[in-house]
């Protein structure tokens, strides 16, 4: 029974754990990237929910701001940032 081609659909086989880190380097800066304009729309939206001018659209604005967090969350989780979040709020 041959089983030289088993294990490539996991990342191992001929290239095993040797294959290149670039593309997914590259998606991953791009990644953290959006995540920054994620906090910064975050950050933007609880100054706004402490400003006096914008009392009156209080309710839009704090849905908003738990909508913007629940995507900071699921983003987290979907492309498996906790751990090099983690290390840029140590570094």
């Amino acid at each position: 029974m041959r089983t030289e081609g088993r294990g490539r659909r996991s990342g191992e086989g001929a290239y095993g754990s040797r294959r290149p880190k670039g593309a997914q380097t590259f998606r991953r800066g791009r990644a953290l990237e959006f995540y920054r304009q994620l906090e910064t729309k975050r950050l933007t939206l609880k100054q706004q929910l402490e400003s006096e001018e914008l009392q009156s659209i209080h309710p839009v604005i704090a849905g908003e701001l738990k909508a913007t967090e629940a995507i900071m969350n699921d983003f987290v989780r979907l492309f498996q940032l906790d751990e090099l979040l983690e290390e840029m709020e140590e570094g």
